[in-house]
């Protein structure tokens, strides 16, 4: 079975609560996950709190994502 995110709600600074499909829900903190030219805006945290659930993972309005494995590889926070 493929990962997917299937539900996410922003909780506070860089922490967001993910629904998986393989019935886990876990709060990940990817403050030090945004590394990179696609991910610098998203230190905004204005711009970090408007995400989607699109394509089985989450997706912010300039493109950036994470692969849902790698969300899950996160540790609960």
């Amino acid at each position: 079975m493929f990962t997917e995110v299937v539900k996410a709600e922003y909780v506070d600074g860089y922490r967001i609560r993910l629904w998986f499909n393989n019935q886990v829900t876990k709060v990940v903190n990817l403050q030090d996950s945004l590394k990179g030219k696609v991910f610098e805006p998203l230190k905004d945290i204005e711009r970090f709190k408007r995400f989607t659930v699109k394509f089985n993972t989450i997706e912010w309005e300039n493109g950036a994502d994470f692969a849902p494995e790698y969300l899950l590889s996160l540790p609960d926070a």
